[in-house]
């Protein structure tokens, strides 16, 4: 039994890397290694600025790319070199259909029948939609960093498959350049489903409508046993008009009757150029919930509850310089409220200590965070360049709360930290958040959540990667409820434990995943079979953490994607659990794995927050 307890610890261990990282910089026209020798004397004048020199930066790291590429991509750097700074005087944008033709590439084009009617039924995105996505403008001056960003920006689009932007040199011209914005679309409307032995699920979702970059999605879903069905609607604006502020309204009814109507106008700092940062949020829920009396008996509860929450933020460039580093290293404080009004309580009987009821909650975060990007491929979709964030967060929280007629003070931090590495990528965020009353801690937590994933690896034409996920939570002087408990099967943790008797004030669980991709395609489509393995444990108070009960999950599968569906994959999987408390053992289900719960961090400092314990 010991050396079960020993696997568990080592893999969480070796699940968060130690190793100094090495990074790839990609520097704007005047950036060069002189850049890092004048930071490195400036940093040796105080003990404060070497203290922030370390903290910050770091050395480069090389990437080994195909020659052809690599040399498209030093022509675009040099082309940057020889034209930053000077005047744009127009900017040409061309966006393509999404079959036959290529980004960065003029000389391709559909050349099948099948390619040419797909782009007829396809409508294109809009110039202006892609226009105000650009973080430059006319009659500025060229900044490599800004089209970089903005390259970066539309290409996590969910409607867009690659951008190439390059400066057009003006013949006879020494002050003046063009700018070239060429946008390759994917198919935007996408229908997925899924089966299981207790229900279906249809979802329908257009990315892209009417080529304004507006995202509607329709989900419907239907339980086999009782014939009970589940709608969700959501339309989302993404960028209202060049602004970034992004509208999402939500309408959800699901398969237990539980019901939540909910709109977001939110601008977040999507870049380290952004400067100011906002939101507002309104939700009304209605949900029945199962909670024990003293006795221990479970009974049904109704809440209904309505949320408003406001924050707002500013980013502070705290070096000069045009630099990579200097321009992406910022000071950020933020301010938020949030009030929750219940509406309908769960009885005395059942909730004695008010743990569900009205709330205000007041928070300030100020943080000094460095964020910036390396493309990658083969990660989440196959083959497509995808942007990684690594870099660093610091921050502190603070603020009180009033609720049951008292007030109570609240602190909290955050460390977070992620490099790529020669072994791969590692990133890890740790985050602790206590409130307190009268000197005294109240539902204190601890959370730690590590992320690995190896450099892409080869055996013959096929490739693969190992990608490692361990999550710690602790919590300490928890509420009296069975609501304020950590649950195994909580988001991205281990699907099928959702039984709210299966909970802890402490867990541990760890994801391993091997993800392949097979060579080739098949009219298209691309397979990536892959391996998955979810082992937790969880412990009260007065239980070890590493006691007789481990929780796990195997799951097989196919992930299955198209050249032309970016962000978007088929899935089929199949899962193999020894035990389930409460539902038997060695049991087989379908389709309950998702591939795509694998999130990458982000060094963002937002909305201020406490620590999160159960992300139900």
């Amino acid at each position: 039994m010991k050396l079960r307890y020993l696997c568990l610890l080592l893999f969480f261990l070796l699940s968060c890397p130690t190793v100094r990282a090495q990074e790839k910089v990609v520097h704007s026209g005047n950036d060069s290694v002189k850049v890092y020798k004048k930071i490195e004397d400036m940093s040796k004048k105080s003990k404060f600025k070497k203290f922030i020199y370390r903290l910050l930066f770091k050395s480069k790291k090389s990437e080994t790319k195909s020659q052809k590429k690599a040399r498209q991509e030093f022509m675009i750097k040099k082309s940057f070199d020889r034209n930053e700074g000077k005047i744009i005087r127009q900017i040409n944008i061309e966006t393509l259909d999404p079959f036959g033709y290529s980004a960065d590439n003029f000389k391709d084009a559909p050349d099948k029948g099948f390619e040419r009617f797909g782009n007829r039924l396809h409508l294109k995105t809009k110039n202006w939609t892609v226009r105000n996505l650009l973080l430059f403008k006319k009659n500025t001056p060229l900044d490599s960093l800004a089209a970089q960003e903005s390259e970066r920006l539309i290409r996590r689009q969910r409607y867009v498959r690659s951008v190439v932007i390059k400066p057009i040199e003006i013949p006879g011209s020494k002050d003046s350049v063009d700018v070239s914005v060429r946008v390759l679309d994917s198919w935007s409307l996408i229908p997925t489903g899924a089966i299981s032995g207790s229900k279906m699920r249809f979802d329908l979702t257009e990315r892209n409508f009417f080529g304004l970059g507006h995202e509607i999605e329709n989900n419907f879903a239907r339980r086999f046993d009782d014939g009970k069905k589940a709608y969700t609607g959501i339309y989302t604006i993404n960028n209202i008009r060049d602004t970034y502020i992004k509208a999402q309204f939500m309408y959800n009814n699901d398969l237990n009757d539980n019901i939540v109507r909910s709109a977001r106008l939110e601008r977040q700092f999507f870049s380290p150029l952004t400067r100011l940062a906002y939101g507002a949020y309104f939700e009304n829920r209605f949900h029945v919930d199962s909670l024990p009396d003293n006795t221990g008996d479970f009974a049904d509860q109704d809440f209904k509850l309505e949320t408003q929450q406001y924050w707002a933020g500013h980013s502070f460039k705290i070096f000069r310089g045009r630099s990579e580093d200097f321009r992406s290293t910022n000071l950020v404080t933020t301010v938020g409220y949030k009030n929750i009004n219940y509406k309908q309580l769960p009885s005395l009987a059942y909730d004695p200590d008010r743990f569900f009821a009205s709330e205000k909650l007041y928070l300030a975060t100020i943080g000094l965070n460095t964020r910036k990007f390396q493309q990658d491929k083969y990660l989440f979709n196959f083959g497509i360049i995808e942007d990684v964030p690594y870099g660093q967060v610091y921050s502190l929280t603070a603020g009180f709360q009033d609720k049951n007629n008292r007030r109570r003070s609240y602190f909290g931090g955050r460390v977070a930290y992620g490099r790529y590495f020669p072994a791969g990528y590692g990133g890890i965020n740790v985050e602790l958040g206590s409130f307190f009353d009268g000197g005294k801690s109240q539902e204190t937590t601890l959370r730690v959540e590590a992320k690995y994933f190896t450099n892409l690896m080869s055996i013959g034409s096929w490739r693969f990667r190992q990608f490692v996920m361990p999550t710690f939570v602790l919590g300490n002087h928890r509420a009296n409820t069975i609501a304020d408990r950590v649950r195994i099967g909580e988001q991205n943790g281990i699907s099928g434990f959702d039984n709210p008797l299966i909970n802890g004030t402490r867990k541990l669980f760890t994801t391993f995943q091997t993800q392949t991709y097979v060579p080739g395609n098949w009219h298209g489509f691309h397979f990536s079979p892959f391996f998955n393995m979810n082992i937790g444990v969880l412990a009260d108070q007065t239980d070890k953490l590493f006691n007789d009960k481990i929780y796990s999950i195997f799951s097989v599968g196919v992930l299955i994607n198209n050249d032309y569906l970016v962000f978007n994959s088929f899935q089929v999987s199949f899962s193999f659990y020894p035990s389930i408390p409460y539902q038997g053992s060695n049991l087989i289900k379908t389709n309950t794995f998702k591939n795509d719960d694998l999130v990458l961090p982000d060094f963002q400092i937002g909305e201020p927050a406490i620590v999160p314990y159960n992300k139900l």
